[in-house]
């Protein structure tokens, strides 16, 4: 998420009533997670584990729960709860607002573009040329949908991430203030969820056909002219190549990439990420001639267990 315009660091720690470490008018351009920061972006960090993580990536603003040696061209932000206080920047920048209205009136919408009865146009949403948005579409604050899209009945896009800390009294939400973004002649089914991302965007590739009751988590980023069939689940920060084919039931973890022009059959499980070009199966996920000469295998065990009791009555009787 980028500001709308450059804050200094002292800004921004009176915003959160935090100590800082380093120039009081070090520039702060925006704030993200830490798999798409940039330049001049604020991330944030509350466990030693990932504190060399945070402290080496490309954000130049550290939110940090310990005082710590800052990098050469770094600055930090000192918080008693990072979690917390990265929430009350996305409250503060892209706070939630009530629209009062089925289109809201900051809704920008292309000519020729159809909106069927009883759906819902956020603020701020962008929708282009020649779509076709069926009934009970929801479609979030800040969305951006290209030329010649096609929404099924039902879908939700810009849902909040599902990204939450446990506490003691309970789970507490990462609060959400990304997007969604729709490219251009882009198909999705009926019944699909697409959260947004938490900071930035999570992107449906030009050319993209999302069949009925498919997910997509935050942040996740699917490339040009893929086909996912129903019943599909992604979950967030997942990079999706183009031209992938998933079908149903397909199930992808986080964080993993799927290179392109792979495919994977049905029901297939998607634990860490796969080179591009092979057709892949079953769960976990591995190439489907390797997974096929196993499950011929395991229908021969019967077959070998009846041989090895036959010679072992052979050997008695013997």
């Amino acid at each position: 998420m980028k500001f709308t315009r450059s804050y200094s660091l002292i800004e921004i720690a009176s915003l959160l009533n935090c100590e800082f470490v380093g120039d009081e008018n070090f520039e702060v351009l925006g704030m993200n997670e830490i798999h798409v920061v940039e330049q001049g972006d604020i991330v944030f960090v509350d466990h030693p584990k990932y504190y060399d993580k945070a402290l080496n990536s490309a954000a130049t603003i550290v939110l940090i729960n310990k005082k710590v040696a800052c990098p050469e061209g770094k600055a930090l932000l000192i918080s008693d709860d990072p979690f917390r206080d990265f929430n009350k920047l996305t409250n503060h920048f892209r706070p939630f607002r009530s629209s009062g209205a089925a289109i809201s009136p900051t809704a920008i919408i292309g000519e020729g573009t159809v909106i069927q009865p009883n759906s819902f146009i956020g603020n701020n949403v962008v929708i282009g040329k020649n779509c076709l948005i069926h009934s009970n579409v929801s479609i979030y604050d800040n969305t951006v949908i290209g030329d010649n899209v096609i929404i099924h009945a039902g879908t939700i896009l810009g849902a909040d991430a599902f990204y939450y800390k446990k506490r003691p009294e309970g789970f507490d939400q990462l609060l959400s203030g990304g997007r969604v973004v729709i490219k251009d002649n882009v198909g999705i089914g009926a019944l699909c969820t697409i959260d947004k991302g938490v900071t930035g965007d999570t992107t449906i590739g030009e050319g993209t056909k999302i069949d009925n009751q498919v997910h997509v988590g935050h942040d996740t980023v699917i490339g040009k002219k893929c086909l996912i069939a129903s019943q599909t689940g992604i979950a967030g920060c997942v990079i999706i190549e183009d031209e992938v084919t998933l079908w149903g039931q397909v199930g992808i973890t986080s964080s993993v990439t799927i290179g392109e022009k792979t495919v994977l059959l049905a029901q297939a499980g998607v634990t860490k990420s796969l080179a591009g070009n092979k057709v892949y199966n079953g769960n976990p996920a591995q190439e489907s001639r390797a997974f096929l000469k196993q499950m011929a295998n395991i229908k021969k065990i019967p077959e070998i267990l009846d041989e090895i009791e036959s010679i072992k009555k052979e050997k008695i009787n013997y």
